[in-house]
């Protein structure tokens, strides 16, 4: 007999009939000789309905009233579906998130999870009964009971929470696709399912855009090792598995606020090679990476830098014995990437750096908490180490930075987080947990998994930023005390010598909602600081690939870059992780570009995805 945590969103709880849909799958499950646990959200549009009145009443509704009020869609879902299943004969009993112990921080509309008291619900669970619970909310642990809710995505969250407490077998996620596609089914209709997904691709996918899992959900999946599975509510087709590592040992108390940073790591084996003044326009990063791939040069991080004029840079770095390789291939196609309008000004440069290192902090606890890269970059400020590029993704993020500093930045950022030496973190071993928690055989995963396409960003970018210990601290530090997440970060490799102080440009993005408040913000401190203008782009959209197997296959940069240029698409920002390449392209090309990479990768399958309405 399995403990199984299921969890139904608002489509899947629609209507009367769907309720008694869900019903009767949980019966079903029951009578296969399981324990089981629901969570549900609210039905249908109910939270938009509710949102909608409180605007009606209010145009900036108190935050402590409107988890009050949201709160109550839930009820009206967990009361029916009980309802439902006595009907069916099967005992069950509804319970709020107060009542089956979910303890939350005092933060209204976006608490995180402290721990979840499973004493009563075990106690129901051992009496034969289906635990129907509200998703998406809990209670202080002040001692006042105050109702607090969870934010987007709060019934995964809820769910997986749940399974982690309990230590269920698994943890079922229903909605309204079968499974986890290569894209969004509808842009591209023939977006194929998968079978299986690491948790580490599906935090990326997850935190790009696809709205299948929220990435708090998978954070906490692979904290604690909880196999999860998404189907479909309307089939029974076998879904899709989020594989986790072996878990290690992690604390149930702080459920969401434990430690954010698992390791500390280092690679010293490094060397960084830049092409400074390519042209801005479309093609050019495919003709460059083409190239390297056809000599077989791997590459590790890529970054292309905001456009200065009609042109910008791009570094990318490889390791110290294939460098040699790498810079007769940056300056054989130097010379072709030479603007035809202005040759003698315009020529791409190529510069090589020898004795580099990369350092990166990493962890799944790093997700919408914007002052852990800001940590990363004040510790080294305070160490005195310089940063000279920087790559991010949702579970990791690396600075490159001179070797000779590298010891001292590693034990600084060590000391910062707590990490003990040699400590490893969940991810550390590619081994995949199944749903009977037997070990798969460790496998090649194809080198793209996914496309996932971000409409939801903007880009800011600072000029002429001192390029000192420190500046980088700054920056996101402010953005952190202003609870600004940040995504991709861009330092440019161009360095220019403004009154006797070298600057440099750095750009990133950020939700669209706080584009403008940083702007507004970082322009009020830029003059105090010694900052170059602010400027804001909200026209833009994020298109990346993502899978674990793109390691070691220099070509698959390439064949992206090249889909984007045979459509005209001009690149405008580079940025790569191990297992993510994303490239920021104009707002309204955004859509054919997943289009025209989820095609080259030849990701789309035979069957054609009609989302439910």
């Amino acid at each position: 007999m399995a403990l199984i945590v299921q969890k139904y969103g608002g489509t899947s709880v629609g209507s009367v009939e769907r309720i008694q849909a869900v019903a009767q799958r949980v019966y079903k499950t029951v009578k296969a000789g399981n324990s089981i646990v629901v969570v549900v959200s609210a039905m249908g549009k109910t939270t938009d309905g509710l949102v909608k009145l409180a605007t009606e009443i209010s145009p900036n509704p108190n935050r402590r009233e409107m988890d009050m009020l949201l709160s109550t869609g839930e009820q009206v879902t967990i009361a029916l579906l009980s309802m439902a299943l006595q009907e069916l004969g099967q005992p069950a009993i509804s319970m709020t998130g107060a009542q089956v112990g979910i303890v939350t921080e005092a933060e209204y509309s976006r608490a995180r999870i402290l721990h979840i008291e499973t004493t009563r619900l075990t106690r129901h669970i051992n009496a034969g009964k289906v635990v129907v619970v509200a998703g998406f909310q809990g209670t202080s642990s002040a001692g006042e009971m105050e109702i607090t809710t969870l934010g987007r995505g709060g019934s995964d969250t809820s769910a997986v929470a749940i399974a982690a407490a309990l230590r269920a077998d698994f943890c079922e996620i229903y909605t309204d696709v079968p499974g986890i596609l290569t894209t969004d089914p509808r842009l591209v209709a023939e977006a194929q399912l998968m079978d299986a997904i690491t948790c580490d691709e599906m935090l990326e996918l997850a935190s790009l855009g696809a709205k299948v899992l929220h990435p708090r959900a998978v954070e906490i999946a692979r904290n604690y090792g909880v196999p999860l599975v998404v189907r479909s509510s309307w089939t029974d087709q076998p879904g899709t598995w989020v594989t986790s590592a072996k878990p290690q040992g992690r604390s149930l108390i702080n459920l969401e606020i434990a430690r954010p940073v698992d390791h500390v790591e280092f690679d010293t084996d490094q060397a960084k090679v830049a092409l400074l003044r390519v042209p801005d326009k479309p093609g050019v990063a495919a003709r460059l990476f083409g190239e390297i791939s056809r000599q077989k040069v791997d590459v590790d991080l890529i970054i292309q830098s905001v456009h200065e004029g009609n042109s910008n840079d791009i570094a990318f770095t490889v390791t110290t014995p294939i460098l040699k390789r790498a810079e007769a291939v940056a300056t054989a196609i130097a010379p072709a990437l030479r603007s035809q309008s202005n040759p003698k000004f315009d020529e791409a440069e190529v510069m090589v750096e020898h004795n580099i290192a990369k350092v990166s902090i990493a962890g799944a606890g790093m997700i919408g908490r914007p002052g852990v890269a800001a940590k990363m970059f004040a510790t080294l400020a305070k160490a005195g180490v310089n940063i000279q590029m920087i790559s991010t993704s949702e579970v990791k993020v690396s600075c490159v930075v001179d070797a000779a500093e590298c010891d001292r930045a590693v034990l600084a950022l060590r000391t910062a987080f707590e990490i003990e030496a040699g400590e490893q973190g969940a991810g550390s071993r590619r081994e995949f947990l199944t749903p009977n928690s037997s070990l798969l055989t460790p496998h090649s995963p194809p080198p793209v998994r996914g496309v996932a396409l971000d409409l939801n960003q903007a880009r800011l970018a600072i000029r002429q930023l001192p390029d000192r210990p420190g500046m980088a601290a700054k920056l996101f530090g402010l953005l952190a005390q202003h609870n600004i997440s940040v995504d991709m970060i861009i330092q440019s490799q161009r360095c220019r010598v403004i009154d006797g102080v070298p600057r440099r440009d750095i750009a990133f993005t950020v939700s669209r909602i706080d584009g403008e408040s940083a702007k507004k913000m970082l322009t009020q401190v830029a003059a105090e600081l010694g900052w170059g203008e602010v400027v804001l782009d909200s026209a833009i959209a994020k298109v990346s690939i993502v899978g674990a197997g793109m390691v070691g296959q220099p070509g698959i940069a390439a064949k992206m870059f090249e889909a984007l240029a045979q459509q005209q698409i001009n690149i405008q920002m580079i940025a790569t992780s191990e297992i993510k390449i994303s490239c920021v392209v104009a707002q309204e090309q955004g859509v054919k570009a997943l289009q025209a990479i989820h095609a080259a990768f030849e990701l789309a399958g035979s069957e054609k995805f009609v989302v439910p309405a």
